[in-house]
């Protein structure tokens, strides 16, 4: 079979060119990754107001812990709160103060976050998490059992310092 030198160069173009383009696409995407998931960092006040919680990033993972409550006292024995409602009794005397509530998210793309976890303190239990935030100082963080529609969602703010 003798393919003419035409059809080779046009051949060796396409094929040049589609990797290119793949590879621009690529690194886009990558760039999107490295910066774009990184908004995520910071520190966070869900809607109830009762806690704030610190966002960092652990290799390529993110996970946020409580540092800051309103209440970080427990009324009834006036020592530091601590995690009372964990259905594990080892960690029933945890403080809550430093307690790693959101667990091992990663970005997706969209300014979305996924396959993570969210601890409710107040009842002791964990439910699959998404994150998604709407702009730079908003999130949605979407905690469900089994279907991401049956669920609830609390909205997050920024904690902005002033200067």
């Amino acid at each position: 079979m003798n393919i003419s030198l035409t059809k080779r160069l046009f051949i060796l173009f396409f094929v040049g060119f589609t990797s290119l383009f793949a590879s621009v696409a690529r690194s886009e995407n990558d760039a999107e990754r490295k910066t774009g998931s990184d908004r995520l960092l910071g520190v966070w006040e869900p809607s109830n107001g009762r806690a704030r919680v610190k966002i960092e990033k652990i290799g390529v993972k993110y996970y946020g812990k409580i540092v800051w409550l309103k209440e970080p006292n427990d009324p009834e024995t006036g020592v530091p709160k601590t995690d009372k409602n964990n259905p594990d009794p080892t960690l029933q005397k945890a403080p809550l103060k430093g307690y790693r509530m959101l667990k091992d998210f990663v970005y997706q793309e969209k300014s979305e976050w996924s396959e993570g976890t969210i601890y409710d303190p107040l009842n002791g239990s964990t439910y699959s998490c998404t994150i998604k935030m709407t702009d730079p100082n908003t999130l949605e963080i979407r905690g469900y059992i089994g279907v991401s529609a049956f669920g609830r969602t609390d909205v997050w703010k920024r904690l902005v310092v002033k200067k």
